[in-house]
């Protein structure tokens, strides 16, 4: 991914107005991020640690959404990402829930995805970050350029599901 700046991130956002996108809070260590290593651009908001954002590169341009956590009561079994398939225990996974885009999710409407609390996917898959301990990688055959195109067509398949 190459690096973002505060513009592009503010109006990348699909599921929100611009005036929410101008006062939401950003990462605080944008400039150190792995770009190079990142496939998408994940952050929790440290003014309300319910909300959540993602950014994403898609062909049209950068795709932005506005997610809410959602409280589980998993205790301290093992849940899978469904970008990455890393498992995590307690909350290292959690549902993120998203307002559609336009008219249905001024209506209410929203979908969700079950993904890694630290927005780590690119660097789980990379190798580049370890679970905690109880969490780990399923073992697969699956090169990590096959891996990495697996996460972008599930991620794909959420922004589409936003959008229609």
């Amino acid at each position: 991914m190459k690096a973002l700046t505060e513009r592009d991130i503010r109006g990348s956002f699909v599921n929100c107005s611009k005036g929410e996108a101008q006062r939401l809070a950003l990462p605080r260590d944008l400039a150190e991020r792995p770009w190079e290593d990142l496939d998408f651009l994940g952050w929790r908001d440290h003014t309300a640690h319910e909300r959540a954002y993602l950014v994403v590169e898609r062909e049209k341009g950068l795709v932005g959404v506005a997610m809410r956590l959602v409280p589980t009561r998993e205790g301290f079994r093992a849940s899978l990402c469904s970008l990455c398939l890393t498992t995590h225990r307690g909350e290292g996974v959690t549902l993120m829930s998203a307002p559609k885009a336009g008219k249905a999710g001024r209506e209410g409407n929203s979908v969700g995805l079950r993904m890694c609390a630290d927005f780590g996917c690119s660097l789980y898959i990379r190798g580049l970050r370890e679970p905690a301990p109880g969490g780990g990688r399923i073992k697969e055959s699956l090169s990590v350029e096959e891996q990495v195109a697996r996460a972008q067509e599930n991620l794909g398949g959420f922004l589409e599901r936003l959008r229609s």
